[in-house]
């Protein structure tokens, strides 16, 4: 959630005020990637002003998914509607959200608690059903990982990605179920208050897609140390999940590949972001730490793995 579009106050004021919020105070929210955020403090509250950079249609869905959970109550951001009734607006053609603030805390280590709460939220939001409208495709599969496989460039890491990206495509089974899928969840996305789940955030990348590629993507953005993948914390999550959800054998047999899938696509996502669309030096290694967990998961011997599955 960096800043990508920089507003001046003059101009935060003008969005605010299109909400109906009148602002006593600002700041920009510096960490995370993607789209830009600004904390609102309003005479009406603490909201979240958001400037996404990405296409509107993403947008769209999203801000109806969110209306689709608040009407299933399950926790994740609400959203303040325009004087006119609207949910989003816009600057300068980009599309603008603004979210009231939730209280809480980003835990930077998940613990095997915190991962089993997780897992119990995930199947709540895999019970809902997915609209039509959803994209079926994620949006590192639909268009970062083309987009990357386009470029000359670090030709070893590409070889490897192309060589299990088709391995992982061609084994899955498309039979896999099918549901409302979160599709990012790290640990920056979940918000925690006393140690206790909050609310599930950052639904741009949400799908209809397979509910087991969402729990592999969860435990490579929960259950990591550094490069490795903590199957205990991998376990917790599963456990708290089948508390309100079963996994089909299909899905089991399936979990191991799903973490590596997310692995290489986090990887790839992270090179093509910051070695090739936006140059950032600080961050431009950032994809071999999800290659290294794609390549640690995949050494891991498949019985050894089903522990995971176990109470």
């Amino acid at each position: 959630m960096a800043v990508y579009t920089k507003l001046t106050e003059e101009e935060i004021v003008e969005i605010a005020m299109e909400y109906g919020l009148q602002v006593i105070n600002y700041e920009p929210i510096e960490q995370g990637a993607g789209n830009t955020n600004y904390f609102l403090l309003s005479k009406q509250g603490k909201f979240i002003l958001t400037i996404f950079e990405i296409d509107i249609i993403y947008v769209e869905n999203m801000s109806k998914i969110l209306l689709l959970l608040e009407k299933n109550d399950f926790p994740a951001t609400r959203l303040r509607k325009t004087t006119n009734g609207a949910i989003l607006s816009s600057y300068y053609e980009k599309p603008v959200m603004v979210k009231p603030y939730i209280s809480g805390e980003v835990e930077t280590e998940i613990d095997e608690d915190k991962a089993k709460q997780v897992g119990l939220a995930m199947a709540k939001m895999h019970e809902i059903s997915p609209p039509d409208y959803l994209l079926e495709k994620h949006s590192y599969v639909e268009l970062t990982y083309p987009k990357f496989m386009e470029q000359d460039t670090h030709p070893i890491f590409k070889a490897w990605v192309e060589e299990r990206y088709r391995y992982i495509i061609e084994t899955l089974p498309p039979q896999l179920p099918v549901g409302l899928i979160h599709g990012d969840i790290f640990y920056d996305n979940v918000l925690f208050e006393d140690g206790k789940f909050k609310a599930i955030l950052d639904f741009e990348d949400v799908r209809r897609m397979y509910k087991i590629y969402d729990l592999g993507m969860a435990a490579v953005g929960l259950c990591c140390e550094g490069s490795k993948i903590v199957l205990s914390k991998v376990q917790a999550l599963i456990k708290g999940y089948q508390e309100i959800r079963l996994l089909e054998e299909i899905e089991k047999d399936s979990l191991q590949l799903c973490i590596e899938w997310a692995a290489i696509l986090t990887s790839v996502w992270r090179f093509w972001k910051y070695n090739i669309e936006t140059m950032d030096s600080d961050k431009s290694e950032g994809y071999m730490q999800t290659a290294s967990i794609a390549k640690n998961i995949y050494a891991i011997p498949k019985d050894e793995f089903n522990i995971v599955f176990s109470d």
